[in-house]
């Protein structure tokens, strides 16, 4: 018998599913800490657990821990490297929570608008505040949706029957998808200048954090609500204290930087606080308790690993590949425009790469996507382009073209209702080191997309690398390397800077003036 330790408040369905396959020991216990149930339970084959740390210290505990499993989609309470270390499998469920997500979003803008809150308290006090709590109706009312993966678009469709009109900005979804969720897709800043609610659904990455700030926020309503039950780390808590005061923004917040008792830093001008419950339904417990049972049958009993997080890196396939195809899918996504919605994503893998083909699509996903996390399975990334509507095609190298050992990735996108942009990157390994060999028309670059990295597309004409060193120096910025290959059918040329340190937004538009780029962005590599 396998010991399978639950030591979380998680329906009993799942230990009910295990034991009635017959080959585990279950024990549920969510009194006693996990530290303390060590002692007695060292010999647990898998860990069952909801938002509970699982850090390397608590993996020591466990000497024959072989699997555990994530009941929930997230996993940032879980150190996954140091378990893969200890050869530990780590799985998630995700989607089991999405729906109980999206209805309190729901039930956070009606408690808000009907003040349910205070009035509840008020009338208990045996007053009768009528006047003072005078709301608001919902329907009517524009509604900003940030970010469109599953729970985002359940946030759409649970809202439909309010008559509001949506907004939604995520540049990964196709037009027709978001027609289809009647969503009219728009750009930052007309969402948050338009909307009445905001409403949050990005992961929190190096690129979101802190994306909610002053910029954005100044641009609210008076009186507009941003609701956030994403992450806490994409809000800039400075910026909603100052708008909050000058324009009397609502916040309501479900989110914090850390789940435990204590202050929270945004008590002060959050309007409704919840203890991140988000995924606290009886539904959604049920359905999250019932996929880690199943899941972890499946993979003891069937070898099915769909849903392993911290997988190896396939005998054969060197790491270096891995980090290829994601900096090519960064790249494309770049290049091609991030306000552009891909229609299209097509790959070639080349020579032994070609076994690695659905392995190497997820670092692909990921790079192209901030909302895909490369952790996932290449399940999950055939499944997030299908919700984002968007078609993938896996096309056979030609091996008489001489790629050996290469990555070719094609992202296209629709510019306008008549023209599609496509931008093609291909990419290989040499002597270890990542390299880009062609950008669209531009080919034999051979340069390594390694740290902060500019790029301008302009047509050809003297004087432009002049001018783009020249402003860089003003800065202060060294070039460490540099590519700037013509194209003459075109006339255009591209310069690939690398750089010391990452240049302001500032600099790069006024680069990208002064040049008269066609395209012109900054990206870390």
């Amino acid at each position: 018998m396998k010991k399978v330790l639950i030591p979380t408040k998680l329906d009993e369905i799942a230990a009910e599913i295990l034991r009635a396959n017959g080959r585990y020991d279950v024990v549920q216990d969510d009194e006693t800490e996990l530290t303390a149930l060590a002692q007695s339970h060292a010999d647990a084959y898998a860990l069952i657990v909801r938002s509970e740390p699982v850090t390397p210290a608590v993996i020591d505990l466990f000497p024959k821990l072989k699997i555990i499993v994530r009941a929930g989609a997230g996993v940032n309470t879980i150190d996954i490297r140091y378990a893969r270390k200890k050869n530990i499998d780590v799985m998630n469920t995700p989607g089991a929570n999405s729906n109980a997500v999206a209805e309190e979003v729901v039930a956070l803008m009606l408690a808000d608008a009907r003040h349910v809150i205070a009035a509840d308290q008020s009338t208990r006090a045996g007053k009768w505040d009528k006047k003072r709590f005078m709301g608001r109706e919902i329907a009517g009312k524009t509604v900003g949706i940030v970010g469109l993966g599953n729970i985002g678009q359940l946030v759409a469709r649970r809202l439909h029957g309010f008559e509001v009109q949506t907004l939604g900005y995520d540049p990964f979804l196709t037009k027709e998808r978001a027609q289809a969720l009647k969503v009219r897709l728009t750009d930052m800043d007309t969402l948050f200048r338009e909307s009445d609610y905001v409403t949050l659904h990005v992961p929190e990455t190096q690129e979101t954090r802190g994306m909610i700030g002053a910029e954005l926020l100044e641009k609210m309503k008076r009186g507009a609500t941003l609701i956030n039950c994403a992450r806490a780390g994409i809000v800039d808590e400075a910026a909603v204290r100052k708008f909050k005061k000058e324009k009397a923004l609502r916040f309501l917040n479900d989110v914090y930087d850390r789940d435990a008792e204590g202050e929270k830093s945004v008590s002060d001008i959050a309007d409704i606080m919840l203890p991140h419950l988000g995924a606290s339904t009886r539904e959604a417990n049920i359905k999250a308790a019932k996929s880690a049972a199943e899941e972890l049958i499946d993979l003891d009993q069937k070898g099915i690993t769909s849903f392993v997080l911290n997988r190896d890196i396939p005998e054969g396939l060197d790491e270096a590949y891995c980090k290829l195809a994601h900096s090519l899918g960064r790249l494309c996504r770049c290049l091609i425009g991030r306000n552009n919605p891909p229609r299209a994503l097509e790959t070639t893998f080349y020579g032994t790469l070609e076994p690695f083909a659905e392995w190497l699509l997820v670092p692909i996903v990921a790079g192209i996507s901030e909302d895909f996390d490369s952790s996932m399975t290449h399940r999950e990334a055939r499944a997030h382009l299908d919700e984002m509507g968007i078609q993938y095609i896996n096309r056979v190298g030609a091996a008489e073209k001489g790629f050996e050992n290469s990555i070719t990735v094609d992202l296209i996108s629709e510019v306008d209702s008549e023209n599609l942009r496509r931008m093609s990157i291909r990419g290989t390994v040499a002597e270890s080191i990542i390299m880009v060999s062609r950008i669209n028309e531009f080919n034999k670059l051979y340069f390594e997309p390694v740290g902060p990295t500019v790029f301008f597309l302009y047509n050809d004409r003297p004087g432009v690398i002049g001018a783009i060193g020249r402003e860089l120096a003003g800065a202060n910025i060294n070039i460490e390397d540099m590519r700037n290959p013509h194209d003459p059918s075109t006339n255009r040329s591209l310069a690939i800077v690398r750089v010391n340190q990452e240049p302001s937004p500032e600099l790069m538009r006024k680069i990208s003036h002064e040049v008269e780029a066609v395209a012109a962005f900054s990206i870390r590599l």
